[in-house]
């Protein structure tokens, strides 16, 4: 069937996706620089703290773009 080659590249990028997002999220608490970037926002009161991290929001943001770009690229091949 000529479909079926292309079902199964999709579900092979999305599980390559669910691993690297895995594997980023378990070792996320383990980087020091994760969320105390430059331009994180960080407010912290007796008994109340906030956190808007912007920079770093924004660099998860261009890798996973780029990665996705990527692998999209590597599909349609």
């Amino acid at each position: 069937m000529p479909g079926m080659e292309n079902i199964g590249r999709v579900i092979l990028a999305i599980g390559t996706m669910l691993i690297v997002l895995g594997l980023l999220l378990m070792a996320g608490g383990k980087l020091p620089f994760f969320g105390r970037l430059p331009g994180d926002i960080r407010i912290e009161r007796e008994g109340f703290s906030c956190s808007f991290p912007l920079v770093t929001s924004l660099l998860v943001s261009l890798i996973l773009t780029v990665v996705l770009n990527v692998l999209l690229r590597l599909l349609r091949k």
